[in-house]
């Protein structure tokens, strides 16, 4: 597959960014509310797979629970899968504590239902994010899907609301693998693996005279999530204008 070209719309103004430049973007939209909103604690975060990424404005007393709803929503739920927020910095340290070494000789233990460095998600974002904090976000322990969420800035003034979705990538240029000409519009789960498993309908139907188990259960949609083509995942419940295949310019 060819490098995609990622870009999204920025909430405020509609314009369009490449991936590189949309997070410098909103954060000066974003400052300039400082004066209009009530002070506390807000964050801009931004959560990305690859070359899709969601730019999210949360407000400080929002929960974990509320950022793993959203991703739910928007790029990851099929079955109901559980799912882990994990501070990098944290685990790393204690991998590095001689495997919980120093934490027997101080009496201070990691909670044994969960991961070294692992955040609860009935925590307040403004109890544990801080500017560059970098945070492992995984859905589904068994066909995982692995997020990066990266805290970009913090502020000092309440969110407009708990979550607000700042811009979340156009759906990427993902052509069929046979024509290299149409976007693709289905993913053969039992080929993915392979060179050719991205049909456009019309390859979508010969693929299927050749695959035995294409029609019958591994035909699923294209859709802009990094959940696409794992388990029962057929696409998102929010901001489905965005969720679709990408289309070609008149």
């Amino acid at each position: 597959m060819e490098k995609l070209h990622s870009e999204g719309k920025c909430l405020f103004c509609e314009e369009t960014f490449a991936k590189a430049g949309i997070s410098r973007h909103l954060n000066t939209h974003l400052k300039s509310i400082e004066s209009k909103n009530t002070k506390g604690k807000s964050f801009h975060i931004r959560v990305e797979a690859a070359e899709m990424f969601l730019n999210i404005w949360v407000d400080g007393k929002a929960k974990l629970i509320d950022i793993d709803d959203l991703l739910r929503e928007i790029w990851l739920e099929c079955c109901g899968h559980l799912s882990s927020f994990t501070d990098v910095k944290k685990r790393a340290n204690s991998r590095n504590n001689f495997f919980g070494f120093e934490s027997f000789l101080s009496g201070k233990f990691e909670d044994d239902e969960s991961g070294p460095g692992e955040i609860p998600k009935k925590t307040k974002t403004q109890d544990v994010f801080y500017k560059d904090m970098i945070i492992e976000y995984e859905y589904d322990f068994g066909s995982t899907t692995q997020l990066k969420i990266k805290v970009l800035e913090e502020f000092s003034f309440r969110a407009n609301s708990d979550i607000v979705l700042l811009s979340r990538n156009e759906p990427l240029e993902i052509l069929c693998e046979i024509c290299h000409k149409e976007p693709a519009v289905k993913i053969c789960s039992v080929c993915i693996s392979q060179e050719e498993a991205l049909f456009c309908s019309k390859c979508a139907k010969k693929h299927g005279k050749t695959c035995n188990d294409f029609d019958e259960y591994a035909s699923m949609p294209i859709v802009n999530s990094p959940r696409m083509g794992v388990c029962g995942y057929g696409g998102g419940s929010i901001d489905v204008d965005r969720d679709g295949v990408f289309k070609k310019k008149a």
